[in-house]
């Protein structure tokens, strides 16, 4: 059986959240473009990743990215 390739923009976009949960995380929106009009704090707020609760979206992760869990990320 050959091993699946996996999406590569999905492989940078999410990842997996450190601890015996695993759950899926994402990075938050308004990040990449835009920053230099806004205040620091504001900026700093942008790093926080966040967890993604959709489990139709969890889904489509997992298809995209099948390696995703073992790489441990």
């Amino acid at each position: 059986m050959p091993k699946i390739k996996t999406h590569k923009s999905t492989s940078k976009r999410f990842r997996l959240s450190k601890g015996g949960k695993g759950k899926l995380m994402r990075t938050k929106v308004g990040k990449s473009h835009l920053r230099r009009k806004k205040v620091k704090r504001v900026k700093r707020f942008y790093d926080e990743m966040v967890v993604v609760d959709d489990k139709a979206i969890e889904k489509r992760v997992s298809r995209l990215a099948p390696y995703l869990r073992e790489k441990g990320n």
